[in-house]
């Protein structure tokens, strides 16, 4: 008898106390729509969620891993493989809001951002002819970005209730800088590989605005999809301190 009542104390215990919840320690639970507490807690999470939440099938941000990623442009294809991206575990938070009624979140964040891996390119930047294959490195000064998600609820096969992200957008801002390494951009001439390369750097913005984007699309992508692995994984209540406001 003294045996059952220990196991329904420390089982009891468990419960109180969350032992049983499946949100890691590193996640913050808020109040709805509290901005102070919302931007403190992401900013307390961000170097450890970044880091993936294996237990929950939440892969890594940071580093995570581009297998190829071809941008097709205008008198330009180039390709990224066996590529490596770090940076996010870093990233600052510059402002985080909820509004719980109308399942908006937005996220504000500026971070230094770099590639390295593999590439391959063919085709001509404006009058510079590209035929290359070799290393890439591309590092982001103060990458700004801005994502705003729709949320909604659903239900898994227990009738566990869970966010999802159901549509979102984003703008972003290249920040203070843009370098480029990529060796060997013309086979078989070291010297105009280099003027290329000076081009690059010195006119990074033109560059950066012609096939910057689909690279922070690709990232955004992934981004969004651990986010959401993330919320199929945990109940929604253990995401929210306090009484749980209906979610309609």
């Amino acid at each position: 008898m003294h045996s059952y009542l220990l196991f329904l104390c420390v089982a009891g215990f468990f419960i109180e106390y969350g032992f049983t919840r499946l949100t890691p320690d590193f996640i913050h639970p808020c109040p709805v729509d509290d901005r102070a507490c919302l931007i403190q807690s992401t900013k307390d999470a961000i170097p450890y969620f970044t880091k993936g939440i294996p237990e929950l099938g939440v892969p890594s941000m940071d580093p995570f891993y581009i297998e190829r990623l071809s941008i097709p442009l205008s008198g330009l294809k180039i390709s990224f493989f066996n590529g490596k991206v770090t940076g996010f575990r870093k990233a600052v938070i510059d402002n985080v809001e909820s509004n719980f009624a109308k399942r908006k979140f937005v996220l504000e964040f500026h971070s230094n951002v770099t590639l390295k891996g593999g590439y391959d390119a063919t085709g001509r930047i404006l009058t510079f002819p590209i035929n290359g294959e070799g290393d890439a490195k591309i590092k982001i000064t103060n990458l700004k970005m801005k994502v705003m998600m729709n949320l909604d609820m659903m239900s898994d096969d227990k009738g566990v209730k869970h966010l999802f992200v159901k549509n979102y957008k984003y703008n972003f801002g290249y920040g203070d800088k843009v370098q480029y390494n990529l060796t060997n951009l013309v086979k078989g001439s070291p010297e105009l590989s280099r003027t290329l390369l000076q081009f690059l750097n010195e006119n990074w913005k033109l560059v950066s605005e012609e096939f910057g984007k689909p690279v922070v699309d690709y990232a955004t992508e992934l981004a969004l999809r651990t986010i959401e692995k993330f919320f199929l994984a945990v109940p929604y209540e253990e995401l929210i301190e306090g009484p749980v406001p209906s979610f309609k």
